[in-house]
């Protein structure tokens, strides 16, 4: 019996593939957020804006009832809700009459220097993006001004913030336009606002792969200067906008990856707690280290703030995963931080239809799912704010 197969170039499947993706992908966003495909952030609870405020709500009522400051939305039951505006205006009038300063609005102040957070691992389904969308949005909700920066051309924090890159980024607009060789615009220029106040966004996209494939030419051309300075130059451009910079950054470790490591003030690595990602990270480590021995040779300065731990889908009832975060906290200490994210359906469910913990409705899921999901990120999240205070000198 004769068998006729037909051989298909590896090349112009995988295109074919990628395209028919990306086209299913438009067509799910722009059924999710019709009509201009654009996302809008959803409403707060009284009680979420007191927590986020760091106030009663009863507090949050009698302002209300006196006509201080925005007025919610009053839905069935005489519900109050606030939108993220309202949270962010309440903020302002409230620092007005704060104690003391930064009660409300815990930003920078006169001396203190900008923070960034340079998120990493190079081992897949480590957290690193669900860890950097979540912190950067925590600390915009929390009066923080936030800039987060997706470095990884996989650009999956980006599409999480509303953009998809095969679409909304044919002509640029990423930080590779900022610290390209050639004609590098102002970092001002690739800098979108989002739908949460507070925090801006520079999208990513693969393009951001150029930098990867310039750089070594520059080198042997000798055109490249302090290459791992780039991001730090470009971000020395907007250093008085914001008080935290979050950087996503590649899963491996290269250009991208040393000059994002060069202008962070704090790195945070996620850890899945399993034995072959721990493995991994080991190797991680030392390949960072012998990197970043190069860029001090060259006469960077890598000293930094703080360099912590987060752990991430972590499953309580796991007892191999407890045994290696016990082995973890013997080792590291104070260096991994207290709280872990739970692995949860919630945080998976959230980002099919690419949103965060934050911006889904409770509603639509079972509650204590969500609240324990919930309750895991905004404690890691509010631990990495604590180290950003006492940076500041702040306790």
């Amino acid at each position: 019996m004769n068998k006729t197969f037909v051989q298909q170039d590896l090349n112009a499947v995988i295109r074919q593939h990628s395209e028919w993706l990306a086209n299913q992908l438009h067509s799910q966003r722009e059924s999710l957020f019709p009509p201009d495909a654009s996302k809008t952030m959803r409403k707060f609870t009284s009680g979420e804006a007191a927590a986020l405020l760091g106030v009663n709500d009863s507090y949050l009522r009698k302002l209300n009832l006196d006509g201080k400051g925005p007025s919610p939305e009053l839905t069935a039951g005489n519900r109050r809700h606030y939108s993220a505006e309202d949270i962010q205006d309440l903020r302002v009038l409230l620092e007005k009459t704060a104690r003391k300063p930064g009660d409300y609005i815990p930003g920078r102040r006169d001396g203190d220097h900008l923070q960034v957070i340079g998120v990493m691992n190079f081992k897949g389904g480590s957290g690193k993006t669900t860890t950097s969308a979540h912190l950067a949005q925590r600390l915009a909700l929390r009066g923080y001004r936030v800039l987060g920066i997706d470095l990884d051309p996989q650009a999956s924090f980006t599409a999480l913030h509303g953009v998809q890159p095969e679409f909304d980024l044919e002509d640029g607009g990423t930080l590779y336009d900022a610290i390209r060789y050639d004609d590098p615009v102002p970092i001002r220029a690739v800098i979108r606002k989002t739908y949460i106040p507070n925090l801006d966004l520079i999208p990513g996209n693969l393009e951001l792969m150029e930098f990867e494939h310039e750089t070594p030419r520059a080198l042997s051309q000798g055109n490249a200067g302090l290459f791992f300075f780039r991001v730090k130059e470009a971000l020395a451009q907007v250093d008085g906008d914001y008080d935290v910079v979050v950087i996503d950054c590649p899963p491996q470790l290269g250009f991208l990856t040393m000059s994002a490591l060069s202008a962070a003030t704090g790195v945070l690595v996620t850890i899945h707690p399993e034995m072959l990602d721990v493995m991994s990270m080991s190797q991680f480590l030392r390949m960072t280290a012998d990197l970043m021995d190069v860029i001090a040779e060259s006469g960077a300065d890598m000293s930094h703030d703080w360099m912590r731990y987060a752990l991430t889908r972590y499953e309580p009832q796991d007892a191999p995963q407890n045994r290696i975060v016990a082995f973890l906290r013997t080792m590291y200490g104070d260096a991994v931080l207290n709280s872990p994210m739970l692995k949860s359906t919630a945080i998976s469910d959230a980002g099919l239809t690419k949103q965060t913990l934050y911006e889904v409705e409770r509603s639509a899921f079972t509650r204590t799912t969500y609240d324990r999901a919930l309750e895991s990120l905004n404690v890691l999240n509010d631990e990495v704010a604590d180290l950003i205070q006492k940076t500041w000198g702040r306790s």
